[in-house]
């Protein structure tokens, strides 16, 4: 079967890998069977969509109908959850709209990053991608309609989304999360005498210009710095 691959970032790779493995990888669409997209950051026309010859599947990191939109790995770790998971479907015209193939739940875990959290939910999806596909095209999948009262969306993300007022800091357990979902970018960061204060994992901190040291290192070096003590413990 020739499959034409479509995704963008590097923690995708593992996809396009399962599908050079098992299928044939070509890069022109309209000559493929099949297509999977993945973190691709491209709204595809209808007639894309539709181009390959049993159309295209969309790899998605959330339980759709949750978190329909461009991040639903971010938007988990901001809300705190427990658990989100992959998203297989038929993609159609809407974001995230399509009926689902395959669903699998996933633990987060309170140190997960996006970074960390993005690179596991492709990997897992890689592992069962190559099954699903072929059952799909042979017809012993069902595709399922999503509960569409049920979906809800998440934002695109700018760089000032990491932003905070250093004189009106968020409490510390939503720093905590804004630092884990924000890894590595938009990053989490505030402004402070005219220069750009990074919030990152591990409790490391990076002065503009400088390297990224401990937070205790930091304070001792910025003894001045506006940041209750409450916050070492969550950073």
């Amino acid at each position: 079967m020739k499959v034409a691959f479509l995704g963008t970032p590097h923690f995708v790779q593992p996809i396009k890998d399962a599908v050079a493995k098992h299928f044939t990888l070509v890069d022109s669409a309209e000559e493929a069977d099949l297509a999977v997209v993945a973190a691709y950051g491209k709204i595809l026309s209808k007639e894309e969509l539709n181009a390959p010859k049993y159309g295209s599947v969309n790899v998605h990191p959330s339980l759709l109908p949750k978190y329909r939109g461009p991040s639903p790995i971010q938007t988990a770790i901001l809300n705190g959850d427990k658990t989100s998971g992959i998203s297989i479907i038929k993609m159609d015209e809407e974001m995230d709209h399509g009926p689902l193939l395959y669903q699998e739940s996933l633990e987060l875990s309170s140190e997960d990053t996006f970074d960390s959290l993005s690179k596991k939910m492709f990997r897992r999806a890689a592992e069962v991608l190559p099954a699903i596909l072929e059952d799909f095209i042979a017809g012993k999948i069902q595709p399922q309609e999503q509960n569409h009262t049920s979906a809800t969306f998440c934002k695109m993300l700018t760089k000032e989304s990491g932003y905070f007022d250093i004189d009106n800091p968020p409490p510390p357990e939503v720093l905590n999360k804004m630092i884990r979902a924000y890894y590595p970018w938009p990053g989490t960061w505030t402004r402070w005498n005219n220069k750009i204060v990074k919030f990152l994992p591990e409790g490391m901190m990076q002065m503009e210009g400088k390297k990224a040291i401990p937070l205790k290192d930091f304070l001792n070096g910025y003894p001045d710095f506006p940041i209750k003590s409450i916050f070492t413990q969550h950073i």
